[in-house]
């Protein structure tokens, strides 16, 4: 059994949309294995989540990005939503969090159109992951390696970058992620 009991795993989303699906299945997969998500945004209060270009629920971020702090948690999960990482992109304070959590050796979980946050971050270099198809050039000119997998996992870097590309790969992103998380809080408490 993967464990992350009593871990924290932060979740970094705009204000508005975050791909729900994108944000809700990871977000229970941490739960189920004893961790504590917390949903973070450059505001705190709402988030809009979507469901593709329909408006889905809306979620409470309990800290906003200039408050949060790394050390609080064990990994970083990036959800997609195409306007979701667009926002984060130009939030300074949002891609500085980024920064931070690969420069100091924490794993980070992005999917889907979430890697633009991390090019945005100059974290993708010399780096192989995947993503929506439509991201394969802007990674590339980061300098990263993209390929076509349901799940990459890369561990040539300061830190662990899982990626995936699309809602249907979330079985195998979740797996994955956690299990990453969940050795990387051992490594730590060790």
């Amino acid at each position: 059994m993967v464990d992350l009991q009593g871990k924290q795993v932060a979740f970094l989303v705009a204000n508005e949309g975050v791909e729900q699906v994108e944000l809700t299945e990871p977000w229970n997969a941490v739960t189920r294995a004893g961790g504590r998500p917390v949903l973070i945004a450059p505001k705190a209060g709402t988030v809009q989540a979507f469901n593709h270009l329909d408006k889905g629920y809306t979620f409470t971020a309990s800290a906003a990005v200039r408050d949060a702090n790394i050390a609080d948690y064990v990994g970083l999960v990036l959800p997609g939503g195409v306007a979701n990482p667009d926002q984060l992109r130009t939030d300074s304070d949002a891609v500085g969090l980024v920064k931070a959590f690969v420069e100091n050796g924490k794993p980070v979980a992005v999917i889907c159109h979430g890697p633009w946050t991390m090019v945005e971050a100059d974290v993708v270099r010399d780096r192989m992951l995947t993503s929506w198809p439509s991201l394969q050039t802007d990674i590339r000119n980061a300098g990263g390696t993209w390929v076509d997998r349901q799940v990459q996992v890369c561990k040539e870097g300061p830190n662990v970058i899982v990626s995936s590309r699309k809602p249907d790969d979330l079985d195998a992103f979740n797996a994955a992620f956690v299990d990453e998380f969940a050795r990387s809080a051992a490594h730590i408490a060790a």
